[in-house]
């Protein structure tokens, strides 16, 4: 019994020493939640980009986490197309997205200023299936399927 007792003690004491342990943020959570599911997130600064839909039908998301409230992006979300993969800079700029429309994946760059989308084409010839920008927004890191093999592609952005 007192061997017990000391076991315990012993074992609250060692997960005392552990200190806080990370806990996500619920009230974030419940805000994501009225934009459906999500998936896909991609943090940067006060920038959190993603995915998320309802109903069958996706769409990129970008949250201003200063004051927790979602930011337009007309010209993004087209109802033709099918987010796959998104990332956001450390301005919350430029959205690098992979996304398929009308049955090819490619590779596009959003600029939130000018509401424009840029086609970055892949070369050698490829299919990208996920995308990373650089917090200052000059590179992009571009999973892509060649051939049959997995390969990183760094993209310089002008």
């Amino acid at each position: 019994m007192a061997r017990g007792l000391l076991l315990m003690l012993l074992a609250v004491v060692l997960v005392g020493c552990l200190g806080p342990q990370p806990r996500p943020d619920n009230s974030l959570n419940r805000q994501l939640e009225q934009l459906g599911t999500s998936r896909d997130p991609s943090l940067s600064g006060p920038w959190l980009a993603l995915i998320n839909g309802d109903g069958g039908r996706e769409r990129v998301s970008l949250i201003d986490l200063r004051n927790r409230r979602p930011v337009p992006l007309p010209g993004l979300n087209r109802p033709d197309t099918q987010p796959i993969s998104v990332s956001v800079d450390g301005r919350g700029e430029q959205l690098a997205l992979v996304r398929q429309l009308e049955g090819r994946t490619e590779l596009v760059l959003y600029r939130r200023s000018s509401q424009s989308l840029r086609l970055i084409a892949m070369a050698p010839a490829g299919v990208p299936r996920q995308v990373q920008i650089r917090a200052d927004g000059r590179e992009l890191a571009v999973q892509v399927s060649r051939s049959g093999l997995w390969q990183v592609d760094l993209i310089q952005l002008p």
